[in-house]
């Protein structure tokens, strides 16, 4: 064979592999396309037929890049003076664009983030329709779980079918009220510590008022109480996994505004390789705990509880490290976030409204304080803290908008939601709607719960501080007996004001919090 015939061989066969590999590389692009954009516009385009419109979508982009211009646009107005707090300057400043198309579109329309069709959905009627919604064909959008993976995972949160079914029949009667009672003493003698901390910090300053940035206080006092609910004896090690899922909270909300372009999670950023490290970091400090735990099997807290639900089934839906792993990311963010975060609102509103302040505390010292040992009964009768309570949730609360998917279509009034729609709840939007809530819907006025919810509200379903319908927060009785308790102690031992370095601007990430700290003047009693 001639050398000529040899080469004729190889060169074939590279024609054939680069055929073969262009054919490949676009059916992947077709594949691709039709995923990320067809699939998506075929969702969008059903609403479109029954009437539904909104603004005009970029190329895998979406309405993301309007969204920024508004946010741009629109800063927070610091509407601070004498002490006063404005709870309605700033609230336009956290969804400016959803006001503006709104005013476009009405109460119900569509918009894009990335390539993620959202239904917009604050018509009464239609939010009530879904709030009572309770089949398993309704559940959380899968995008979170893929967007928000490392913080979220597969746990109650953010699981849909059986998968969500398993971990709310194992996880939910844990939270219940009667099993919240055994956590009263840890409460308060965490509360406890953070009394003695600002007396610590009193006497540091040489007495009388002091000026402390309360969030971080409040924050670290949370994460106590669920690491010694959620790890026991292993709590000192629970707070070191809850300060890297803290830290890996704050990696995801850095790189909030690109998460739902298509494959960004995937690039190698400085941002994405510090999130895939501290996923890493917690996963192996929580399994360590679990292997402590299977030497002594005799502590029963959430994590066992937790531990015991993965060993119980076959788990075919999650294996039972994800199964632990997620469940303890879930309580971290359930059990912190909320109560931690509501804390502060409630002493700045508590601050900036010295009248209330003293009404609350006469009642702290007449019902609270000398009764810790009858907690549970002592806690029924916080009637104006609890008032307080549900009407700071109701101007801050910690979620500012729900989301759901629909997994198979479904008709909400005279309205057809295909399969794969996803829609949006604005929560914040609703609780200061004054169609809802009257003439006063942006001012603090604890009176209007004195009849609680339904006496509050023309419609007590819009009322959406711990979710809506069968995805109710299980983790609220927690959440509010902390409240109540530490509340109730700080309350008795200080008198609150508004420091002058506090600046009141709300911020969304993950949760509504303050976006710089919470400064307030605090005065032993």
């Amino acid at each position: 064979m001639s050398m000529e015939e040899e080469e004729v061989v190889p060169v074939h066969t590279q024609k054939m592999l680069l055929t073969a590999g262009f054919v490949a590389l676009l059916g992947m692009l077709i594949q691709f396309y039709k995923v990320v954009w067809l699939k998506p516009r075929r969702v969008g385009l059903e609403l479109n037929r029954q009437g539904i419109k909104g603004p005009h979508p970029w190329f895998l982009l979406g309405n993301i890049p309007e969204m920024m211009i508004f946010k741009y646009k629109t800063p927070p107005i610091q509407d601070q003076d004498h002490g006063h707090v404005s709870h309605q300057s700033w609230i336009h400043s956290i969804q400016p664009s959803f006001q503006h198309w709104t005013n476009l579109f009405g109460r119900t329309y569509m918009f894009w983030i990335g390539n993620i069709p959202m239904l917009y959905a604050s018509e009464h009627s239609l939010v009530k329709e879904i709030c009572l919604h309770s089949s398993l064909e309704l559940g959380k959008p899968v995008h979170l779980k893929e967007s928000f993976g490392p913080l979220l995972g597969e746990g109650i949160s953010t699981s849909n079918g059986p998968t969500w079914a398993y971990q709310k029949k194992i996880i939910a009667p844990q939270l219940y009220m009667d099993k919240v009672k055994g956590m009263y003493n840890l409460i308060v003698e965490s509360a406890n510590g953070l009394v003695n901390l600002w007396e610590s910090k009193m006497e540091r300053d040489g007495g009388g008022i002091v000026d402390v940035r309360i969030d971080e206080d409040l924050k670290s006092f949370s994460a106590d109480v669920i690491s010694k609910a959620c790890f026991g004896s292993n709590y000192s090690k629970g707070k070191q996994i809850f300060l890297r899922i803290r830290a890996l909270q704050q990696a995801l909300m850095n790189r909030s505004n690109a998460i739902c372009i298509p494959g960004f999670m995937y690039v190698p950023t400085k941002n994405n390789r510090e999130i895939r490290r501290l996923e890493k970091e917690v996963r192996s400090l929580v399994l360590n705990v679990v292997e402590e735990r299977k030497q002594n099997k005799c502590e029963i807290d959430l994590l066992q509880i937790i531990i015991n639900g993965a060993q119980a089934t076959e788990l075919s839906f999650m294996s039972t490290e994800n199964f632990i792993m997620d469940n303890c990311k879930t309580m971290y963010l359930a059990g912190h976030e909320t109560t931690a975060i509501t804390a502060c609102w409630t002493l700045l509103l508590l601050a900036s409204n010295p009248d209330w302040q003293a009404r609350v505390r006469d009642e702290v010292f007449q019902v609270f304080v000398g009764h810790v040992q009858d907690t549970d009964q002592v806690l029924r009768k916080m009637r104006l803290l609890t008032m307080v309570i549900y009407e700071v949730l109701r101007l801050y609360p910690v979620i500012t908008q729900l989301l759901r998917e629909a997994f198979e279509d479904i008709k909400f009034g005279d309205i057809q939601i295909p399969k794969g729609s996803k829609i949006w709840i604005p929560v914040l939007g609703l609780h200061r709607d004054p169609s809802i809530w009257g003439s006063d819907a942006d001012e603090f006025n604890p009176k209007r719960f004195a009849n609680g919810v339904a006496g509050a509200c023309k419609i007590p379903q819009l009322y959406l501080p711990f979710g809506a319908g069968p995805r109710l927060c299980p983790g609220q009785h927690l959440a509010l007996t902390e409240l109540k308790i530490v509340l109730s102690i700080v309350i008795s031992k200080f008198s609150f004001s508004v420091s002058p370095e506090y600046r009141h601007s709300p911020v969304s990430n993950l949760a509504l919090e303050p976006e710089f700290g919470m400064n307030l003047l605090i005065k032993k009693i």
